[in-house]
């Protein structure tokens, strides 16, 4: 735990974390500095959020002279540890932390950390799901919902969760050295944000780090179906733990069901950590694609160590519908079917979402450029894709790579790049809008395209 009463403390991004961050620190006694390199104007939504406190502010740019004088200084996620500015502080003697690190240090419930590269925010919602129907008092937050400090502030209040669960990312994770959850969730490891982490080797450096405190207390639930994560097992500090593993292979079924864990064969969910083997059934599972199975094995897997009932994870498998703007249906117009799709900001993604469809797709990609290789979704583009519409920053980068391989086209605008796939369709059809890039080229956030694209195909006619 940080004890920051009476000391100098700067939050650097006012994001929402940045916001929940100095509403914290305030409350605990700390000197706030709030940093952030955007203007004022830019930030007025946020500022608004936090006017009624008394802070110092540091807006426009970094000034190194304020940075050397903190006693810590935390990091929103956005930010990278890599900055000058924080090899300055840290060289005269500044601590410089990230905010789950920080956050984490104050939580006593034990912690279900979700990570991975794609799928975290669905299986932290099944997980939460399943034990709020069971009974078991849970918070969610992290990456995915509100900042893991609002918790802390919610226990400050008076109230307690009996589990935390917390998605947590890579930027999250870059900072930990004490986190120490109690149960881990590692769903895949794919090519993802190496516009910030520059390497595969860095990134994967980073989300090693969740397993950095792995104790006899710890339970690893991992992917036996992605090389890389199963890699991360073969780590002697991970070994100190409880491994399961979860697989769509059905020819895994003897060795998992031997060492523990769930697999998934035809309409089936065979599940084992007791010498009893439990069967769930996926017949009437709502959300799309065959990678949902994928979510829903890791998250038995952790309710199960906690005691969820049984009748209940049926019951949410059944039920739950998928989180927006995640393969989400959108309507059907002119024959065709409009599927949204947004949340897919990398290639994985993409190649998951068109699995879940047979062929006729009219795809729409592109976003901002973070310097990723596309070309491992040619097979998918030429099995299933009749036309690829481009779009943003990544465009030409997309196009060099995979463009060759089905009708292609390059357009200015989203709204554009919607209408093309539109008059492109035939009945039958499917237009996907499937990124594979992050939204900051031209919007804020993943929810905004994906609503804005929803609004753009609700008005056809």
């Amino acid at each position: 735990m940080y004890e920051v009463k009476g000391k100098k403390v700067m939050v650097v991004g006012l994001s929402k974390t940045g916001v929940a961050l100095t509403k914290f620190l305030v409350e605990e006694g700390a000197n706030v500095t709030v940093s952030d390199h955007k203007s004022p104007a830019e930030l007025a939504n946020y500022l608004d959020d936090i006017d009624q406190y008394e802070l110092n502010y540091d807006l426009g740019g970094h000034t190194p002279r304020t940075f050397i004088e903190q006693d810590l200084i935390i990091l929103s996620p956005g930010i990278s540890p890599e900055l000058k500015i924080f090899e300055y502080a840290r060289s005269n003697g500044v601590q410089v932390t990230g905010d789950v690190e920080f956050a984490s240090s104050y939580i006593e419930e034990p912690i279900i950390a979700v990570t991975g590269t794609n799928g975290k925010s669905t299986v932290c919602k099944l997980v939460e799901q399943m034990l709020t129907k069971s009974g078991v008092h849970v918070w969610l937050g992290g990456n995915y919902g509100p900042p893991l400090i609002e918790y802390v502030r919610k226990v400050r209040s008076g109230e307690r969760a009996q589990f935390v669960v917390a998605e947590v990312s890579s930027f999250q994770l870059e900072h930990c050295e004490t986190f120490t959850p109690r149960i881990i969730l590692f769903m895949n490891l794919s090519e993802n944000h190496l516009d910030r982490h520059r390497t595969m080797e860095n990134y994967i450096a980073c989300k090693r780090k969740i397993f950095r405190n792995v104790n006899h207390e710890t339970t690893s639930i991992l992917n036996a179906d992605d090389k890389r994560v199963v890699d991360l097992a073969r780590d002697p500090v991970v070994q100190k733990g409880r491994i399961l593993y979860f697989s769509r292979k059905a020819a895994l079924e003897p060795q998992i069901m031997n060492i523990g864990g769930a697999v998934n064969i035809k309409k089936e969910i065979r599940f084992m950590v007791t010498p009893e083997i439990e069967v769930f059934h996926t017949d009437d599972v709502k959300m799309m694609g065959r990678h949902s199975v994928e979510n829903i094995m890791a998250a038995i897997l952790a309710v199960r160590e906690i005691g969820a009932k049984p009748e209940v994870i049926q019951e949410v498998i059944n039920d739950f519908p998928g989180l927006p703007h995640r393969i989400e249906y959108v309507r059907k117009a002119g024959g065709v079917l409009f599927y949204n799709d947004s949340k897919a900001t990398n290639v994985h993604a993409v190649a998951r979402a068109l699995d879940a469809f047979d062929e006729n797709v009219i795809l729409i990609m592109g976003g901002k450029e973070t310097g990723v290789n596309f070309e491992s979704l040619a097979p998918f583009i030429k099995q299933k894709v009749k036309t690829l519409i481009l779009v943003g920053e990544a465009k030409e980068k997309i196009n060099r790579d995979i463009g060759d391989h089905t009708q292609t086209f390059l357009i200015g605008t989203f709204e554009e790049a919607v209408l093309i796939a539109y008059q492109k369709s035939r009945i039958g059809d499917v237009i996907l809008l499937s990124p594979g890039c992050p939204s900051f080229d031209l919007f804020d956030s993943y929810v905004e395209r994906g609503e804005y694209y929803k609004k753009i195909v609700r008005g056809f006619s």
